[in-house]
């Protein structure tokens, strides 16, 4: 023995080993609880791809509403506000160019606003979340869009400035 070691450092002495039929059900119930384990994750799941199927079908009726509002602002409002808006320039005063240039920047932008929106509501579709939680399970390999993409590290530091630069 080594210094400062003593004769029963080890701790107390393990007793006799349990019965073979209590082990064996202590083997058993930790399988039932492993096994409801993992029934309430599959539960938990479930739930979650359930909530994101909901999400995407909520996001695609808006997506196809913003994309009628697109197509209406981009077919209809080109016939009617246009014709009117021209008239009316052109009745105050303005070119023939000018009027028509002033009604087709006014169409584009709405018509922009409403692909910007329907761009937005797409985005929901993706099922991120269950996207994310198959991630860690190990059941689903892909490039995680949701995660920031790690910054650049700098090269190197600038150099210092010298006494006669301008400040």
């Amino acid at each position: 023995m080594g210094d400062g070691e003593h004769t029963g450092d080890a701790g107390p002495q393990a007793g006799a080993p349990p019965p073979l039929d209590e082990t064996i059900r202590q083997v058993g119930d930790a399988g039932r609880e492993a096994l409801g384990a993992t029934a309430d994750s599959l539960r938990a799941l479930r739930a979650l791809l359930s909530a994101d199927i909901a999400m995407a079908r909520s996001a695609m009726g808006r997506a196809l509403a913003w994309t009628g509002v697109a197509v209406v602002f981009g077919a209809s409002a080109w016939l009617l506000a246009t014709a009117a808006a021209v008239a009316l320039m052109q009745r105050l005063g303005l070119s023939w160019l000018s009027a028509l240039s002033i009604a087709a920047l006014f169409n584009i932008g709405v018509c922009a606003l409403a692909a910007w929106r329907t761009a937005r509501f797409f985005d929901y579709m993706g099922l991120h979340a269950t996207r994310r939680q198959l991630s860690r399970m190990g059941l689903f390999q892909e490039d995680d869009e949701d995660e920031p993409a790690p910054a650049p590290q700098p090269s190197q530091a600038p150099p210092p400035a010298s006494p006669e630069a301008p400040r």
